[in-house]
């Protein structure tokens, strides 16, 4: 499957304004972004990309910023190369969990490693909302716990609960590089006791989880937060990320209307994990 890379050079290059505009993208279709120096890359399905839509998302967000953009079409089978010479650096979390690729060779030695195979799927968790979901798993107690993935990603999340102990972990993404990748990165870290689903929430059934993990976006986590908590144990809890600050009194009424308590939030540059008890 191929992808349109649009690239973004916003003037001035407010670190603020690139989160609005990357929210706003991911509205319109678009999956994964990088921040550069001078702005964003982001990355849409090519059947998915408009050149109108683009030009007139741009024009509505502009907030009094210059913007110049260009598209490039990016190949899959070139995905891989595009991380390893750009972007995907061997990551280090709290000094506990490393996140790498097979083709790093400089890199420490820690309680946990991770190996994830690059490709189109978000998180290699260079991404605030990926690095303080790991934080947070890392702070809890999992063992021999079923665990839900929702939006699993590259299932950096269900690879983590794995090597914690985790008794079985269910990995749910809506995209097909996500799904597959999943698969490809279990295999490669030896989890076997990762199930991956492609799909949404629907296919959330009788199964019951202790843990639910879900780093997607508001609207979907709005929508769908309450099949969590449906499938969520008593004294469970539901792991949310993918939002902003300003977004977290909308979350915490829709939780605390199901009857789930706030146990904590993290924030980091305004992009918040907010963690519930039932």
């Amino acid at each position: 499957m191929d992808y349109i890379k649009t690239k973004i050079t916003i003037c001035p290059p407010e670190s603020w304004f690139r989160d609005v505009l990357a929210v706003r993208l991911s509205e319109a279709g678009y999956e994964s972004f990088v921040e550069t120096e001078t702005g964003l890359e982001a990355y849409i399905q090519k059947q998915d990309f408009s050149t109108e839509k683009i030009k007139g998302l741009l024009a509505e967000t502009n907030d009094g910023f210059k913007l110049d953009w260009e598209n490039e079409t990016i190949e899959s089978q070139n995905w891989n190369e595009v991380w390893e010479k750009n972007y995907f650096k061997p990551l280090l979390i709290q000094n506990r969990c490393l996140v790498r690729a097979p083709f790093h060779t400089d890199y420490p030695t820690c309680e946990y490693e991770i190996v994830i195979e690059p490709n189109m799927a978000f998180g290699t968790g260079n991404h605030e909302t990926t690095s303080m979901m790991i934080e947070t798993l890392l702070e809890m107690d999992i063992s021999g716990k079923p665990v839900l993935d929702m939006g699993c990603g590259t299932g950096i999340l269900s690879i983590l609960a794995s090597k914690k102990g985790a008794s079985f972990i269910t990995a749910i993404d809506i995209d097909e590089w996500a799904y597959s990748g999943t698969l490809e990165n279990a295999r490669i870290n030896n989890a076997g006791n990762i199930e991956a689903r492609q799909g949404d929430a629907s296919l959330l059934g009788e199964k019951k989880f202790d843990v639910i993990l879900a780093n997607i976006q508001r609207n979907v986590l709005l929508a769908d937060m309450e099949k969590y908590s449906g499938v969520l144990n008593p004294g469970g809890f539901l792991a949310m990320s993918g939002f902003y600050n300003e977004d977290l009194p909308a979350i915490k009424e829709k939780a605390e209307s199901l009857g789930l308590n706030n146990s904590g939030n993290k924030i980091k540059n305004n992009w918040v994990v907010s963690v519930y008890k039932k």
